[in-house]
């Protein structure tokens, strides 16, 4: 059976899930699990079986609410679907982890109204940031965002530090992709179908924080996710 739901600015608590996505079967799961910041107040929400698809009309970021710490592991399958529809665009598959707010170190979600959904309000956070099949799938980047220096230092918010433009590092319609990022041993690992494409050193506790799904105006389906402690 398939359910469709409308989530508007205000609409998020009458979200039903019964995916074992998130092993739960009461419509107050979700929202326990996931924090929505959608700069359209129009995303769509379809439920089929185990899997959410997201109708995204414009910047959508859906965080995971626990702070992870330590060494961990986050994986997701994650599909771009492309049928014609109206928001059916290849692009932007993206994703943030190990976020911060540095204004507000003990709570990510103090200016989550504020942000609602637009990119550029992200540049306050500190976080790893990959845009797999970014500005219209014609890059594949990694990013470390400091949000420290926003408005301070603007060139040193978000400096690349590598970056794929070949085809088989950008977006296939229809194609399941599976997404595993690690924290462990001081080492970050972002990997697409047991490829690793990215790795940086951490200093500290610079893995620790809160991962979040990023989509902008496209259409996804979205299962699987998994947040283990190593």
């Amino acid at each position: 059976m398939t359910k469709r739901f409308f989530i508007g600015y205000s609409l998020i608590t009458f979200f039903l899930l019964n995916s074992v996505v998130l092993l739960a079967q009461h419509k107050a799961s979700f929202v326990q699990q996931w924090k929505i910041e959608d700069a359209s107040h129009a995303l769509q929400i379809i439920e089929r079986a185990d899997t959410l698809e997201l109708i995204v009309p414009d910047g959508l970021t859906m965080w995971y609410r626990q702070r992870l710490t330590g060494d961990y592991e986050i994986s997701y399958r994650i599909c771009m679907v492309m049928q014609g529809g109206k928001y059916d665009r290849l692009s932007d598959l993206n994703c943030f982890w190990a976020a911060n707010d540095p204004k507000y170190p003990d709570d990510l979600f103090a200016r989550s109204q504020w942000r609602d959904g637009i990119f550029k309000n992200y540049n306050t956070l500190n976080f790893f940031y990959v845009g797999y099949g970014g500005n219209d799938n014609s890059t594949t980047r990694f990013r470390r965002y400091k949000g420290e220096y926003y408005g301070v230092a603007d060139d040193k918010v978000k400096p690349l530090l590598k970056e794929y433009t070949d085809a088989s590092h950008l977006l296939v319609p229809n194609q399941w992709y599976e997404i595993r990022i690690r924290v462990e041993k001081g080492i970050t690992t972002y990997s697409v179908n047991d490829e690793e494409l990215f790795r940086y050193t951490l200093a500290g506790s610079e893995g620790d924080g809160h991962f979040g799904l990023r989509l902008l105006q496209n259409h996804v389906l979205f299962t699987d996710f998994k947040a283990t402690i190593l």
